[in-house]
């Protein structure tokens, strides 16, 4: 009976994940339910990606999987124990996220990161231009 049912279930996951432009597979290897603080909006989790117990990810967060063939980051990454992601925040290839890592908002991350650590973006930077630049939206 469970058979039947099984299908229906994922049709309704599938549909809510859409709803919130989200994508988290059924097949990621989960230790415990992620905390989602602002819901699932706009998360993105690879297949293959690996989450540890208790991480906390807010909005807008992609972890996902280089699939270059000549890359040397191939592969999905493995989120360890208490790890907070921040708002916007990357994490990229085959990279291990240590336990108790802080990732904050908008970071881009694609090397490892060890325990205890917190991940910080560098400081803004002003490329300044001496000709006035056209940011006039245009239409395909």
């Amino acid at each position: 009976m469970f058979t039947k049912v099984y299908p229906i279930y994922i049709f309704i996951y599938q549909k809510y994940l859409t709803k919130y432009n989200s994508f988290f597979p059924l097949s990621t290897k989960v230790s415990s339910m992620p905390i989602f603080p602002h819901g699932l909006n706009g998360i993105f989790i690879s297949q293959g990606a690996e989450l540890g117990k208790d991480c906390v990810i807010f909005h807008q967060v992609t972890i996902g999987s280089n699939t270059l063939v000549d890359s040397k980051g191939q592969g999905a990454p493995t989120i360890g124990d208490n790890v907070y992601i921040g708002a916007g925040a990357k994490i990229i290839g085959k990279v291990t996220i240590g336990n108790n890592v802080r990732i904050g908002a908008n970071c881009v991350v694609t090397k490892d990161v060890p325990d205890n650590t917190t991940v910080v973006s560098a400081p803004i930077r002003f490329i300044e231009k001496t000709e006035k630049m056209n940011n006039i939206f245009v239409k395909y």
